[in-house]
């Protein structure tokens, strides 16, 4: 599963471990991201959608067809 989110678009960020030697290693940050199912009335469907955890506040804030509609605007297929 790739780890980015459907709504904000959060990605792994990318960075350095520093041991107590401070020895340098790379290492990835990745976001809070989880699989969920909303009910889609307009459609009649559920869909599943992949978000971070942020995301999922946001979608119980606007909604889940306001979620879907700026989704599908970026061009994401849902």
């Amino acid at each position: 599963m790739s780890a980015h989110c459907q709504l904000t678009g959060r990605a792994p960020g990318f960075g350095k471990t520093v041991s107590h030697s401070h020895r340098r290693t790379a290492r990835r940050f990745d976001p809070n991201i989880q699989r969920k199912r909303y009910w889609l009335g307009s459609e009649g469907r559920h869909i599943r959608l992949t978000l971070s955890a942020k995301g999922i506040k946001t979608v119980d804030a606007i909604g889940v067809e306001a979620a879907v509609a700026r989704i599908r605007a970026r061009g994401e297929k849902v």
